[in-house]
């Protein structure tokens, strides 16, 4: 049964990219947690908010194997279906995504579990991407805008939100370090700075 379908007790969803940062709906309780039997990839071709179906951009998605350490959102009750349909726009745009309930460890030393929202990525869908090189997802992530602006400030702030909570991702690092290097970025960044 979906966590949608239980109305009278707390859900909780699990955030493995730019919702560990930029979540966009309220919640009673913020948690470091991990979801064994996925991992985060960048292989999900992004059509809508950081690329277009002419030059997809690349976000992440859960796939199966491995671990995956994210961030795990409670929400009440009285708020889970303002949520649940918030999320059902901002996750389900073209369907790439599969909804699916999948146990959390709690990483607060509680020892506590919970069944979660988890959003892994469909392999049947035409927008799944499958194992590109990372010389590959840094093309594309640098070359990519879409409607959330460009592709290469997701993967960073994903970048910046995973280091922030020291967690390492070898493959996501390599290609982060690259676009920080570039000229643009660095232009972007003196303009913050300024």
């Amino acid at each position: 049964m979906l966590l949608h379908n239980a109305p009278n007790h707390d859900h909780w969803v699990f955030a493995y990219g730019s919702l560990m940062w930029n979540p966009g709906f309220d919640y009673a309780e913020r948690c470091e947690a991990r979801l064994i039997g996925a991992h985060r990839a960048l292989c999900v071709y992004s059509y809508h908010y950081r690329g277009t179906p002419e030059a997809p951009g690349l976000v992440l998605g859960l796939e199966d194997g491995g671990a995956c350490h994210g961030i795990a959102y409670r929400i009440e009750p009285q708020h889970w279906e303002q949520t649940y349909a918030y999320l059902t726009e901002r996750e389900q745009v073209s369907g790439v995504y599969r909804e699916a309930v999948k146990r959390i460890h709690m990483m607060d030393g509680s020892g506590r579990t919970a069944p979660a929202l988890a959003y892994l990525a469909h392999q049947g869908h035409a927008q799944y991407a499958g194992a590109l090189t990372r010389e590959e997802q840094l093309h594309l992530v640098r070359r990519s805008h879409g409607r959330a602006g460009p592709n290469a400030d997701y993967v960073i702030s994903t970048v910046s939100e995973l280091e922030r909570l020291g967690i390492e991702e070898p493959d996501l690092n390599w290609i982060t370090h690259r676009l920080r290097a570039s000229p643009a970025h660095r232009r972007v960044e003196d303009e913050d700075a300024g």
